[in-house]
């Protein structure tokens, strides 16, 4: 059996129950890619259900090799790569994503999916609870950041179950769940996409200010719209934040 290594931040799911769950929420795709593969508990599942449309991306040899020989599955469809590395652009879209994800770089994997939003499609994932709430949570709740405004932009968020510690080897400090990531229909913002994400890093970089001080790195006061200038960037909603860029696009700034 593979040892979880600490610095890796692996914890392998072996509960069979939430397996199944988890798997029975992938719909079908031209790819599926399972993000840290582990022991095998999604792998064999998935592999099963999908054949040569899955692949597998593990960065432990170890979890590598025990692949191979309990899992079987062929050699070209198992990556022993960083995902975070990993060129999308080799596998067919639409691309689908499953994975019990890292506690430990569970926000980079989220930014590497809003990077390659055009082609991935739907994500199943076990995170720490505490992100899938921020995740999923809505404007006005001290939770709401920069991840959950980027993502819900993007995705529609579904948070569909919690996971307990003992679902896991060795068993986490803190509980998990399970969520889902649906691409949005609309793939094209109504507004400038860079100076989109410049004004929600910037408002949520000085969160307990109000718009009025923490955009004046970029737009002068003035040009502020009234009914945002003292809100905190918590309060405003994807569309308000769509809308505001825009304003400000308009009025030249970039």
């Amino acid at each position: 059996m593979v040892k979880p290594k600490k610095y890796l931040g692996q914890h392998f799911l072996h509960d069979k129950n939430i397996a199944k769950k988890i798997v029975g929420l992938i719909c079908p795709a031209n790819t599926i890619i399972e993000v840290g593969a582990g022991t095998g508990a999604l792998s064999q599942l998935i592999y099963e259900q999908f054949n040569e449309k899955a692949f597998f991306y593990e960065i432990d040899k170890e979890s590598m090799e025990f692949l191979k020989e309990n899992v079987l599955i062929p050699e070209g469809q198992l990556f022993l790569q960083d995902f975070l590395s990993a060129d999308l652009s080799s596998h067919l879209s639409p691309i689908h994503i499953v994975g019990n994800f890292p506690y430990n770089i569970s926000s980079q994997l989220f930014f590497k999916i809003l990077d390659h939003y055009s082609q991935i499609q739907q994500v199943i994932c076990m995170v720490q609870k505490e992100v899938a709430q921020r995740i999923a949570a809505q404007h006005g709740s001290k939770t709401y950041g920069i991840l959950s405004v980027f993502i819900q932009t993007f995705y529609d968020v579904k948070y569909h179950f919690q996971v307990n510690e003992s679902a896991f080897i060795p068993p986490p400090k803190v509980k998990s769940a399970v969520i889902e990531l649906v691409h949005k229909k609309e793939l094209r913002l109504p507004c400038d996409e860079n100076l989109f994400k410049k004004i929600v890093k910037t408002a949520f970089n000085q969160r307990r200010k109000i718009l009025s001080n923490s955009l004046q790195t970029i737009v002068s006061k003035q040009l502020i719209p009234l009914e945002y200038a003292s809100m905190r960037p918590e309060m405003l909603s994807v569309n308000d934040f769509l809308n505001l860029t825009e304003f400000f696009y308009q009025n030249n700034v970039r």
